[in-house]
């Protein structure tokens, strides 16, 4: 095992000076070897902060990608991104489960600094979710158009979007790959590697996203559904890089055949752990596809801006959850090595961070909506939801920030539970039935789905706190 950085050495810029914050963000992208249990907490979050927000921000640069192209083909290819997505999201759950599970092991074994039972657990993970992603690649390819038809697109956006819908749910299982192994690294602290992994994924993607929905070239032209192949290739590529990198030795975190033999007692617990997160981000995820099934009511135009504003929301807020996922590792490791008031101090710290990043970005996007969603549509009543969308979600971005660091926090402990009853009772006891109260029974239109999604995570970061501050996270066994 590699020996962790000493915390005491003296060639090592003090980190509240501008030298000592450039060191660590260089170290950071280069990828640390620090005990994360150990030193600076307000270092360590940065070591680990960096890479994780850089990774959030690039995979949130697939969906925008994807609809800054799309858009050109007009509101029924949009429309058809968003439908899918919101699909892709029960997808995002079982992905986000299992990464869960794989962080809050692997990080307590780190901590506990147990790296053949890090080792092991990861391999685990690994096994679990190749089963998971044949299963659902398989039936998302053959029930494409029946899904499509039952989120309410209309036979147009069947005919034409379906072969995107079927690539896209068919290569689902390099998304679910994707999440599994880099919320691996991201436990063992090794952040910088589930970073490059998304930079090779997206410079893919980047690439041939225009030559195929364009025709560039000795490219086919396929409309739409070369957005979904551009994608979905830049992703199996990251995939295969990724579980390489996780088999290679030297790694902070390294698997070997024999961590890839069933073990029951490892796979129960993992399944405990990721079945209870994936439960947690399903009920969450699924949540939006009734906000999306309220907003079609309205048509595809004002689908399209929905989708739209949501997706430049989306791409505020995964860096913030790169942010919030520095925390879960932070929580597992300092829970490990048995300093769970070390725990507390990173929550606390990391919330800060994430509330004041988020509270300047939220009043950018107040201020600027308009032409920011210009960028993706030239349609006026595109243009118009959408930018109603991105400025009234926006409004309760410093909650966001907050609430996003405990829910992760809960899952770096292991404690994963208390997010998933709270995603319940939040999203679907209050959200949606607030949407639909006010965007349809009280007649206010999309405005009253756009404020119901800002008053229920304001509201789901108050409770998190809440719940928070009584400690039970601090007790739970993994």
């Amino acid at each position: 095992m590699t020996a962790p950085i000493d915390s005491t050495r003296t060639d090592i810029a003090p980190p509240g000076t501008t030298a000592g914050f450039w060191s660590s963000v260089r170290e950071a992208l280069h990828g640390s070897r620090q005990d994360f249990t150990q030193g600076s907490i307000p270092r360590a979050i940065l070591l680990l902060a960096v890479p994780m927000v850089l990774e959030m921000a690039l995979e949130s640069v697939f969906a925008v990608v994807d609809v800054f192209f799309v858009g050109r083909l007009g509101a029924g290819a949009v429309a058809t991104v968003g439908l899918t997505e919101s699909m892709l999201a029960l997808l995002y759950a079982a992905a986000m489960g299992l990464g869960v599970g794989a962080t809050a092991m692997v990080a307590r074994r780190t901590g506990e600094h147990d790296t053949a039972g890090a080792a092991h657990a990861a391999g685990q993970a690994v096994v679990l979710g190749l089963l998971a992603a044949l299963v659902l690649g398989t039936a998302g390819a053959l029930l494409a158009p029946h899904l499509l038809a039952a989120m309410g697109a209309d036979a147009t956006v069947v005919e034409r979007g379906t072969m995107y819908t079927r690539v896209m749910l068919g290569g689902s299982g390099s998304i679910l790959m994707l999440f599994l192994v880099n919320a691996i690294f991201r436990g063992a602290g090794d952040a910088a590697i589930a970073m490059r992994v998304l930079w090779l994924a997206n410079l893919i993607n980047i690439v041939l996203d225009p030559c195929f929905i364009f025709g560039l070239g000795p490219f086919p032209h396929l409309g739409v559904a070369g957005a979904a192949v551009a994608t979905t290739t830049g992703r199996c590529i990251g995939a295969l890089y990724a579980l390489y990198r996780l088999t290679r030795p030297g790694s902070r975190i390294s698997i070997r055949l024999r961590d890839l033999r069933f073990d029951p007692q490892v796979m129960g617990r993992l399944l405990r752990l990721s079945g209870a997160g994936a439960f947690q981000t399903l009920i969450g995820s699924a949540s939006w596809i009734g906000l999306v099934r309220i907003a079609s009511t309205f048509g595809s135009t004002v689908l399209a801006g929905y989708t739209i504003g949501m997706r430049v929301v989306v791409f505020a807020l995964l860096p913030s959850w790169g942010l919030s996922n520095a925390a879960a590792t932070m929580v597992g490791q300092a829970l490990g090595a048995g300093r769970p008031d070390r725990a507390e101090r990173a929550v606390r710290m990391t919330g800060f961070y994430n509330c004041c990043v988020l509270t300047v970005v939220g009043l950018v996007f107040v201020a600027t909506a308009h032409p920011v969603v210009a960028l993706f549509t030239s349609d006026p009543a595109v243009l118009r939801t959408g930018t109603d969308c991105l400025r009234i979600v926006s409004i309760g971005f410093p909650f966001y920030g907050y609430g996003m660091v405990i829910t992760q926090s809960f899952n770096g402990a292991g404690d994963t539970w208390t997010p998933t009853w709270l995603n319940f009772v939040i999203f679907w006891l209050w959200e949606i039935p607030l949407a639909y109260w006010l965007a349809i029974t009280m007649h206010v239109g999309p405005r009253g789905l756009f404020a119901a999604v800002a008053i229920a995570f304001s509201t789901f970061a108050v409770v998190a706190v809440a719940l928070f501050r009584r400690g039970r996270w601090k007790r739970v066994t993994v």
